[in-house]
């Protein structure tokens, strides 16, 4: 069952009015989606994007009863501005991005997300093309530098040149059969839990996945796309997992707000990338306990918010 997360923050940031035009980057499940559409009855419009092919079949369902007011497209939030132009929607009072992987991706083994279950080595967002997890490990040759990085920059695995030349070893035996083969494989290079709660292959899953997806690459192009595709007065929200994804966030919204610097002979100047926006959020928000309780996946959230200020004459 998805469980959309941080619903209530999320809508009270975006602040759903009748009639308004919002975006949401990152269907899903279609939790977020629906809210939306609700607290905008009885015209407000919904534009919605998302790399999985599966996720949009599974909201144009869910949120066929809204009609001709849910639009959904197949395609990452980092073409959001195109295909708004594509379909003429109007420039949105609200934008949200839940990055990450969704439960139904992580919950069928056959994507390839999870070690949980045994289950082809895909992790592709969208599987309609690009290089599948196996498909990438294979890419690498020679030094196991390249894959080391990959695992030390986008997993924080502070053993990452051993667990590379690990899965670089074992792939010269044939090709990784799965999941399980490859979480077996970080294990014994790491030498097990040692008494941690955290499976070894964590981190490595989690570098693999955002490598396979570039994942930064599309959330700091969606990011700045989406301050400048916002109407003046315009909030976006973002929700992100895990802390690098956070510091992208944090450092993008930063960069967008006003700072007034004074000058030796007098007055001000202002400073910052346009178009400038103010925090709606003083800082991140993340779950309460009671969310946490009810939906362990949540308890690493944090929601970012902002407001589009209205352009300098």
């Amino acid at each position: 069952m998805h469980v959309p997360v941080l619903l209530n923050e999320t809508i009270a940031a975006l602040s759903p009015r009748r009639g308004g035009a919002y975006i949401d980057g990152t269907l899903g499940g279609g939790g977020h989606a629906e809210e939306i559409l609700r607290r905008s009855e009885p015209d407000g419009m919904l534009l919605g994007f998302d790399r999985d092919g599966e996720a949009v079949e599974r909201c144009r369902a869910r949120l066929a009863p809204f009609g001709r007011r849910f639009q959904a497209v197949h395609a990452p939030f980092s073409e959001m501005a195109a295909e708004a132009r594509r379909v003429g929607f109007p420039a949105p009072d609200g934008i949200l991005l839940d990055l990450g992987v969704s439960s139904f991706q992580l919950d069928t083994p056959e994507r390839g997300f999870s070690f949980r279950a045994d289950g082809p080595l895909d992790m592709r967002m969208d599987t309609s093309g690009g290089l599948t997890a196996a498909q990438f490990i294979d890419s690498f040759t020679g030094d196991p530098e390249g894959l080391a990085r990959i695992f030390r920059e986008y997993g924080e695995e502070p053993h990452a040149r051993r667990v590379a030349r690990a899965i670089l070893a074992e792939r010269e035996k044939g090709p990784f059969s799965g999941t399980a083969h490859l979480a077996a494989v970080v294990e014994r290079a790491l030498g097990g839990r040692r008494g941690s709660a955290r499976h070894p292959a964590t981190r490595v899953f989690q570098a693999l996945r955002i490598a396979v997806n570039d994942e930064f690459g599309q959330l700091k192009s969606a990011l700045e796309i989406a301050i400048s595709l916002l109407a003046p007065g315009g909030a976006l929200a973002v929700i992100s997992f895990h802390s690098l994804e956070d510091g992208i966030v944090k450092r993008a919204l930063r960069s967008h707000e006003a700072r007034q610097i004074s000058l030796e002979q007098g007055g001000v100047r202002v400073e910052g990338a346009q178009p400038f926006v103010e925090r709606i959020l003083r800082r991140a928000v993340s779950p309460a306990d009671a969310e946490i309780a009810a939906n362990p996946r949540a308890r690493s959230a944090k929601l970012r918010a902002v407001r589009r200020l209205p352009d300098a004459a």
